[in-house]
């Protein structure tokens, strides 16, 4: 990808003026659109070509999570980034289901926000330390609080993928230490959620946890 087309989605203006001022001096990187509401970012979405959507999640009605959603039934190929002051569990996975590919806090610096566009806009995840203690809390709660998944027969290819899927490597990274195609690792990736019927990388972390495969 030569360039980055970004989508700001934020209710304060001086907030998004900001992330601008930020992303104008990055090579590669393009702000392409502005929006203080949901309304306004579906209304938009149709009219630029997007890459990453940098979402807020405390935007009115509908919030960041509802049109994250909307979006990503209607556009799936723009990958949203959700950037927020919200790190409660409960509204990262919302996040997350609705098909967000990275969350961050607000207190993110250059360096991370970065990073994170970066990385969903290559199809990869990221999620801020914080936001990685939060999962990892919300996966290790006793086992009758944690809706059980299935068990589902895996190949030996693909439980490898999953593993090194659920430790945070990027698809690039998958590829050089199987040695496969960056394609190849993409289809096992989509195998894998079809099989243990989950919708992100999120979910395919939970069920390596639950089968012990990572600590």
């Amino acid at each position: 990808m030569t360039q980055i087309n970004v989508l700001i989605a934020d209710d304060h203006k001086i907030f998004r003026d900001g992330i601008k001022s930020l992303l104008d001096k990055e090579k590669g990187i393009q702000v392409v659109a502005e929006a203080s509401t949901g309304t306004e970012v579906l209304e938009m979405i149709g009219k630029f070509k997007i890459d990453v959507a940098i979402m807020d999640i405390d935007m009115g009605t509908p919030n960041g999570i509802e049109t994250t959603a909307r979006l990503k039934k209607n556009y799936p190929g723009i990958h949203v980034l959700v950037l927020s002051m919200l790190g409660l569990h409960d509204f990262i996975l919302q996040a997350l289901e609705a098909g967000a590919t990275g969350y961050i806090l607000k207190n993110a610096g250059k360096d991370e926000l970065l990073t994170a566009i970066k990385s969903v806009a290559n199809g990869d995840s990221y999620f801020s330390r914080e936001v990685s203690s939060s999962l990892i809390e919300q996966l290790h709660r006793p086992a009758g609080s944690k809706k059980k998944l299935a068990d589902v027969p895996l190949s030996p290819r693909e439980i490898e993928v999953l593993k090194l899927i659920a430790q945070e490597f990027s698809n690039q990274e998958i590829a050089d230490k199987l040695f496969i195609s960056i394609r190849t690792v993409d289809t096992h990736r989509r195998n894998l959620l079809e099989k243990l019927r989950v919708r992100n990388n999120v979910g395919l972390t939970k069920y390596a946890i639950s089968k012990g495969w990572i600590s």
